[in-house]
């Protein structure tokens, strides 16, 4: 067990000891449904004789082009511009629920890992927090929570918000959650697409694109993000590696089947490797464009990321699916209707990172949380809370949060750090170094003693 150095300690008191505010929230029984399920499971289908806009669009393509590779796929049914889940529908709370709307405990305790982090690294004058895909605004606005209940030691810090999020409905959600509504729309040529002040003061923006974030210190959050990326999937047959591609039904022509591509795709040739001992391989170069982004900002600017999804070290096979009302879907049916996901291969994303910064995890959301200290932040609530029901559903979310059965070893955090937070460089180097570096919060156990 390694102690927690006392100005962490000190850190760690206070944020956990928030005053017992919470928020109730509405029991999703159902959400177990999407928990460690793989491909299979008891699938619900689209109702009789719906034919969404993306499937009619899809059927065209097919027919006039031939068959598609499943990142095509998922691209269309999630973000086309018209008919695309995330575009049209946005889905938080519809199709499923993720951690942050579950406890607030589980956004507070992120917040408390980046002014850790940010400690540890020298507390810099100034960073942006950048999350991607900030769904419905919860996590943000819980950690909003822990910067303002510790605004005296970031009081001579600049710090400012950078969503990235690309469905309209969202980020209105959003606007609504941490500002009032109180945002305004820059102008076409600006990087940031609207702008507004959070209810504590903090600024924040919004962009459609990592790119488009400004350069600076930052630290990144990816919470059930990169799950929704596009992959491809590859499957060993006889004749050698063929991709799995989306195709149009013979039999039934308004719906779609899975096939093997007759030879070697270009996508096959660049992502499988020679020493892959799998029959069947999901990868997703979408999320290992965006650990190459991170990674350099983070090599050039300082900084931290944080991702948490579910996911696997390089094990799984198929991990493909569907969620639609809190069930599992047939991710051919009524594309455009349904969540659309995938396990992360965490150790594609480690491979990916290049060297560039440290990597940490994957490592489970229970082991994370309770080394963050999400007991003793539990144990402040209930005794704050005044009713027996109130009780119950902090006792529910926390289980939710922490069971094997349930979050707590499905979900996983990994991280991305610069080397020297990790690593003391050599005494040739820095021969005036002597002092340990203090431990990386949640990626050990830390003593509060």
């Amino acid at each position: 067990m390694m102690p927690l150095p006392q100005a962490c300690r000190a850190l760690l008191a206070t944020a956990l000891g928030l005053a017992g505010r919470y928020r109730l929230l509405c029991h999703h029984a159902p959400l177990a449904a999407r928990l460690c399920s793989g491909a299979g499971g008891k699938v619900e289908a689209a109702g009789s004789g719906e034919a969404s806009g993306v499937l009619r669009h899809l059927l065209l393509k097919l027919r006039a082009t031939g068959p598609v590779t499943v990142a095509e796929y998922m691209r269309e049914a999630l973000t086309n511009p018209g008919q695309g889940y995330y575009t049209r529908r946005g889905g938080v709370g519809e199709d499923f629920i993720t951690s942050p709307e579950i406890s607030q405990i589980f956004g507070e305790l992120i917040g408390i890992w980046y002014i850790s982090e940010w400690m540890a690294m020298g507390k810099q004058n100034a960073f942006q927090l950048v999350e991607l895909g900030p769904g419905t605004g919860t996590l943000t606005d819980d950690i909003l929570r822990v910067f303002s209940q510790l605004a005296s030691l970031l009081s001579k810090c600049d710090v400012s918000i950078r969503l990235v999020e690309v469905s309209p409905k969202l980020s209105a959600i959003q606007a609504e959650m941490l500002t009032g509504g109180k945002v305004q729309s820059n102008p076409e040529n600006k990087s940031a697409y609207m702008k507004g002040i959070s209810k504590t003061g903090i600024p924040i923006y919004w962009y459609r694109d990592i790119q488009d974030v400004p350069q600076g210190y930052s630290f990144y959050l990816a919470h059930e993000f990169l799950d929704a990326l596009p992959i491809h999937k590859f499957q060993r047959t006889e004749k050698g590696w063929r991709e799995v591609l989306v195709d149009i039904d013979p039999e039934v022509p308004d719906q779609l089947r899975f096939v093997l591509s007759p030879s070697r795709t270009p996508a096959t040739e660049n992502f499988i490797q020679p020493e892959e001992t799998r029959d069947h391989v999901e990868v997703c170069p979408e999320a290992g464009v965006l650990i190459q982004r991170l990674a350099c900002r983070i090599e050039k600017d300082g900084g931290a990321a944080l991702i948490a999804d579910y996911g696997h070290d390089g094990t799984k096979t198929d991990t493909f699916r569907g969620f639609r009302n809190h069930k599992l879907h047939d991710v051919l049916k009524a594309p455009g209707t349904a969540d659309l996901t995938a396990d992360v291969d965490f150790s594609y994303l480690r491979k990916m990172a290049e060297g560039r910064t440290a990597t940490l995890g994957p490592i489970k959301q229970r082991e994370f949380l309770k080394n963050m200290g999400i007991d003793l932040r539990l144990q402040v609530l209930l005794q704050n809370s005044r009713d027996s029901a109130t009780r119950e559903q902090l006792l529910h979310s926390f289980d939710m949060l922490m069971n094997p059965k349930k979050m707590g070893d499905c979900f996983h955090f990994f991280a991305l750090l610069p080397h020297h937070r990790v690593v003391r460089p050599t005494k040739k180097d820095n021969p005036q170094s002597k002092s340990p570096l203090p431990p990386v919060a949640g990626f050990g156990e830390l003593s509060l003693k």
